[in-house]
């Protein structure tokens, strides 16, 4: 790429870096009024104050560090945002449009080079290559519109890694049969090799030493520090095995994404940095690096003309094959033609090489910089317009869909803090455990029974984190300070006054050998209010659980809050990204199913038959460290009462004493104006539903003659 020969205007570094902000702040804002992607704002605003514009600003070294610093942030975080269990779901067909959107710009930019531009065969599988590799440079419309877990989106990241690697490989062995002369399979075969041990390493190596790190540094800095290295890392081996940066930095996203919750702080500061910094520069840089003086060559038009018209026509018609054999929409295939019609990284770097190598010569290079500034303008207006329709049908289904669900599921979550160390963890488990649909409100609570200037003092630090925590993830928590004669009674005033749906609590900690396993406050909740109680103790942070072990009741499903906790926990297995075990009696298990499927919460979900209390005492084995278990319980006036749940805390306390846990009682009453569905048999009062107490009666009369014929076993 040369440039113009002409002082930049502006020098100075600190307003080199305003006039960058400034771009970053008015662009967007400026280009939103007439409906253009802000992402095409940034490019032509490099355009303009480029070296090709009005040359304000030199394309120097900062540009050229930040802008592929940019490129992998953008990579990282198309891995880092994508739903592994969606993409699981969709690999086989994204394998199937990455053939597709690989192997007929390849044919297709293969004919059209040696025919109509005349070039030799080697120089044209090179240039084809550039055609099958794209960018996600349009990725962000897709976040920003909140429908990165389509399966168009997710079709197209699995698409963009085998483009990506196909392309590479097709650059090896060009350069290879130009250097030597004749194709060589073993220095193909040995890159395929080198790739599959980088996948292998990464996979072994980081998710170990990320889940230690996580253990042992808390501090949200620090591992911001520390994902951030890895990304870089990674990228960096990438290239030194013969890959692009780019593909390590994906790579990176998704063996990292298990441990970056999408409501986590972590997670609002690596998209706060990406999206306000780096991302817009390398924008820019790809605008300041496209010279559109070029258009006025008549060869470089002929050239570029062709260049797009098979860059777009290619790409086009894999969308159009994998929207017939998937019959998905209109929408769906402008998505996956906007995700992968706009070329930068790979293309700049396969010219480049071609253009050292002198098999390509100046005007194939300046019709690429044109081929890259139309395909760029063009991928994100086209993801823009269909994305806004696709969140918009999104939108009226679930409202179609779940009405009732949604008045069922309005939450009022009330958190007692009484000390700043114990708000983060339980906002940070109040926000995991929201789900997607009804209203959400949180109460952060904190009750004093002295006017001390130490008590107050207590108080206000403790609501200050518990704020913090939730500003972190830009969350809004209502903090409320109350005095009253003891924190059970000013729990229960403020259950009423906000009408609270479920109370998450700190697990007590025995201070005398006399206490109890739940303390005096809890159990005093327990006995007065019936609402859902959630009580937490996790040794680990909650990103680093592998899995999560759910201990079901018997007749759990005739509870009122059957439902709300089962969205409750599988809310925490969708944010966290782990698999779910429940271990339940048979015949609660398909309505388990019912909840997660009528919420669509698409989980990793199994299922494990638990019929009697030995099953339960089982469990103590099969707990490891890094899970947490979850034990559903239940008040002594419910349902799904049984004697043995008095013998639940002695046993937690002996054999899970040292392990993550969560101890959930569910609301025991209803409500008269919610309605009975077949995945929650008893959410109405029971005068509205007489068919569940005929249910009971004949579970208890089976029961009964179950344990006279037991009886009778045992006495021959």
């Amino acid at each position: 790429m040369i440039f113009l020969s002409t002082t930049p205007l502006v020098t100075n570094p600190v307003l080199i870096f305003f006039i960058v902000l400034a771009i970053i702040l008015l662009a967007p804002v400026i280009l939103n009024r007439f409906k253009i992607p802000h992402i095409i704002g940034l490019i032509v605003a490099g355009i303009v104050v480029g070296p090709y514009g009005f040359h304000v600003l030199a394309y120097d070294m900062s540009f050229e560090l930040f802008g592929k610093v940019g490129l992998l942030y953008l990579m990282f975080l198309a891995g880092i945002e994508i739903d592994m269990y969606h993409l699981k779901l969709n690999f086989k067909r994204g394998l199937v449009f990455g053939v597709l959107t690989f192997m007929l710009p390849m044919i297709i930019g293969t004919l059209a080079s040696v025919y109509l531009l005349g070039m030799e065969w080697v120089t044209s599988l090179l240039l084809a290559s550039m055609y099958a590799s794209h960018t996600l440079i349009s990725y962000p419309v897709v976040a920003r519109f909140g429908i990165s877990k389509n399966p168009a989106v997710l079709i197209a990241i699995v698409g963009t890694i085998i483009a990506v690697i196909g392309a590479l490989l097709v650059l090896a062995a060009a350069v290879n049969v130009h250097n030597t002369g004749e194709f060589n399979v073993n220095d193909l075969l040995w890159l395929l090799g080198r790739l599959v041990i980088y996948c292998t390493v990464m996979m072994v190596v980081y998710p170990r030493v990320t889940r230690w790190f996580f253990k042992n540094f808390s501090d949200k800095v620090t591992q911001f520090v520390y994902i951030m290295a890895l990304v870089f890392l990674a990228s960096w081996f990438a290239q030194a095995i013969g890959l692009e940066a780019v593909l390590g930095a994906f790579f990176a996203g998704l063996v990292l994404n298990r441990f970056i919750p999408n409501a986590s702080p972590l997670m609002s500061r690596i998209e706060f940095v990406g999206n306000a910094i780096f991302i817009p520069y390398f924008l820019i840089g790809v605008g300041m690096m496209i010279n559109t003086r070029v258009i006025a060559n008549v060869d470089t038009i002929v050239v570029a003309l062709n260049m797009i018209t098979v860059a777009i026509v290619a790409k086009w018609l894999a969308a159009w094959f994998a929207q017939k054999i998937y019959r998905m929409g209109g929408d769906e295939r402008k998505v996956l033609f906007g995700l992968t019609t706009a070329h930068t990284a790979v293309a700049l770097a396969v010219v480049t090489i071609g253009y050292n190598l002198h098999l390509m010569d100046e005007t194939v290079l300046n019709g690429t910089v044109l081929m890259i500034l139309v395909t760029c303008a063009i991928a994100p207006i086209v993801t823009s317009g269909a994305a806004t329709r696709i969140k918009i049908k999104m939108l009226e289904e679930g409202e179609s869909k779940a009405d009732v669900s949604r008045r069922q599921l309005d939450t009022n979550t009330l958190i007692p803090v009484a000390t700043p160390m114990a708000a983060q963890p339980l906002v940070e488990l109040a926000l995991l455990m929201r789900s997607v649909s009804g209203r959400q409100n949180i109460y952060a609570l904190h009750v004093r029974n002295d006017n001390s200037s130490k008590s107050r003092a207590l108080g206000r630090s403790s609501l200050e984190q518990a704020q913090k925590a939730a500003a972190s993830v830009d969350a809004t928590i209502t903090p409320i300070e109350r005095y009253d004669m003891s924190t059970p009674i000013g729990i229960l005033n403020t259950i009423e006054e906000r009408d609270i749906t479920d109370v998450i609590l700190g697990m007590h900690r025995k201070s005398l050998v006399i206490d109890s396993f739940f303390g005096p406050k809890i159990e005093h909740l327990l006995k007065t209010t019936n609402k859902m109680l959630i009580i937490s103790r996790c040794y680990v942070p909650l990103n680093t659980i592998t899995r999560i072990v759910v201990s079901v009741p018997p007749k759990a499903q005739y509870e009122t809050g059957f439902r709300r906790w089962v969205v409750k926990v599988g809310n925490l297995a969708r944010e966290i990204g782990c698999r779910v075990i429940f271990c339940c009696h048979p015949e609660t298990r398909p309505l388990i199913r019912g909840v997660l499927h009528s919420e669509r919460l698409e989980i990793r979900n199994e299922y494990r038959d638990v019929e009697q209390w030995d099953d339960f005492v089982l469990l103590a084995n099969r707990i490891l460290d890094d899970d947490l278990l979850v034990v559903v319980s239940a008040r002594r006036t419910s349902v799904s009462f049984s004697a043995d749940m008095d013998s639940i805390p002695g046993f937690v306390q002996r054999y899970f004493s040292h392990n993550n846990l969560i101890v959930l009682y569910p609301e025991q009453f209803g409500e008269e104006d919610k309605l009975t569905t077949f995945v929650d048999p008893l959410s109405t009062d029971m005068n509205l539903a007489p068919l569940s107490i005929w249910m009971r009666m004949s579970e208890w009369y089976r029961s009964v003659v179950t344990n006279r014929r037991n009886k009778k076993n045992i006495d021959l």
